[in-house]
């Protein structure tokens, strides 16, 4: 068994999907006020409102991309003004990770784990 999809329930699919491609750098002329897939290979990241008013504030969920270089990609969140909760540092365990939140606060998180 492995994991399929995360989706990301929220009251504004179009700034929630716009946020996740800004930062993941991925673009798309989808604008489906609805439903919109964000990543579509391996695990699937979807936003999505089913017409259910979301309180937004749950933050019960986070969410941790590995990237090749979370120093890189700090400079490049800053330019693009994403408020950065925890900047770069290494972890207990390792990986080196940084901290900002989506726009219904759930956790985001970069990280480099070393090779």
């Amino acid at each position: 068994m492995k994991l399929g999809e995360v989706c990301l329930e929220t009251n504004d699919v179009i700034k929630m999907a716009d946020f996740y491609r800004k930062i993941l750098n991925i673009s798309s002329d989808c604008k489906d006020e609805e439903h919109q897939f964000i990543i579509t290979e391996g695990t699937t990241l979807t936003v999505y409102n089913n017409g259910e008013v979301k309180n937004n504030q749950n933050h019960n969920i986070s969410l941790a991309f590995t990237v090749d270089d979370v120093e890189e990609e700090y400079k490049r969140l800053l330019h693009l003004g994403i408020d950065i909760i925890d900047a770069p540092k290494i972890q207990p365990w390792g990986a080196k990770n940084m901290h900002f939140c989506d726009p219904n606060g759930n956790h985001v998180y970069f990280r480099s784990i070393p090779k």
